[in-house]
């Protein structure tokens, strides 16, 4: 059964940049750069039928290319952080482009996403980070800022 997910690929010179920012931080398991993306919709362990289908409805939705940018490090888990993460700055195209693949995928059967979308890149999985290290880590990287970059194709 695969485990699928639509999402953006993030350029290489882009995900070289993110990757500087690794380190120094206990209790971080970092992501590899050729493994950077952000997720449109995570769709889960499905059926190879269903898979095609969402596949072949994905491939019939349009794309108008748009640019993106990322703007800012935060992390994902509130009081109990559990993901550093790189935002995207608001982007009406991304958004339109997110929504219509969550219809799709409810059209055929799938379950609505259940938590807000917030556009990101995960940067690394965390376990127990030492809060004052984690603080200094997001402040020390909050302004950080990417070029802007071209979507075409998901």
């Amino acid at each position: 059964m695969p485990r699928l997910f639509t999402g953006l690929e993030i350029p290489a010179d882009i995900g070289q940049s993110l990757s500087s920012l690794r380190g120094g931080l206990p209790g971080a398991r970092w992501i590899d750069p050729e493994n950077y993306h952000v997720t449109l919709r995570f769709i889960g362990d499905i059926d190879d039928a269903l898979g095609r289908d969402v596949a072949m409805a994905l491939d019939e939705a349009s794309l108008r290319p748009f640019s993106i940018r990322i703007k800012g490090i935060d992390v994902f888990g509130g009081n109990k952080p559990h993901a550093i993460i790189a935002l995207i700055e608001s982007n009406p195209e991304l958004l339109r482009l997110q929504a219509a693949q969550e219809r799709i995928c409810q059209s055929l059967g799938l379950q609505p996403e259940g938590r807000k979308y917030i556009p990101h890149v995960t940067l690394a999985r965390l376990k127990d980070p030492e809060p004052a290290s984690l603080r200094r880590f997001i402040e020390g990287h909050a302004l950080y800022r990417s070029r802007p970059f071209d979507i075409g194709r998901f």
